[in-house]
């Protein structure tokens, strides 16, 4: 692990839990590149990457928080994986589902690459099933028949 990724990506959080968008963009590469793998989003760019961050802040009022028993590892390569958090509330539209309030407790899963000195990915793994459920969106039926199924 480099330790001066490590601090790029701790003020990176910050940043992004503050919702400081300049200083967000100042840790990413111009050639960045976004993934929200459960919605099937991908964003390129700076440009891009302030889309991802105004559409997930206008619609989720978020601060990103490791959990008891969420870990993260760094590669021989210098990428980052982390499991942690997002805390907070639905105060956007969000797939067509209007503002409930409703609060979210959402895991999920980053993968973080870097080039140059500063991010140049970022890959989301999360349950969008359960983060529906928890807005007060369309659930999956045969989810709850399921016998061996921890509910979300």
């Amino acid at each position: 692990m480099d330790p001066k990724l490590a601090e790029l990506a701790q003020h990176h959080l910050v940043a992004e839990n503050n919702q400081d968008l300049e200083a967000t963009l100042a840790t990413l590469h111009p050639e960045c590149r976004f993934d929200d793998l459960a919605t099937g989003q991908t964003w390129h760019g700076r440009d891009g990457a302030a889309a991802h961050y105004r559409q997930w802040w206008t619609t989720f009022d978020v601060e990103v928080k490791r959990g008891p028993g969420q870990v993260s590892a760094w590669t021989a390569d210098n990428v980052c994986m982390a499991e942690a958090t997002w805390h907070g509330r639905h105060i956007g539209r969000f797939l067509g589902i209007e503002p409930t309030g409703r609060t979210i407790v959402q895991p999920f899963v980053v993968v973080l690459g870097f080039r140059d000195g500063l991010m140049v990915s970022e890959r989301f793994h999360y349950d969008l099933g359960a983060l529906l459920r928890q807005i007060g969106g369309p659930s999956v039926p045969a989810l709850d028949e399921l016998p061996y199924r921890q509910a979300a």
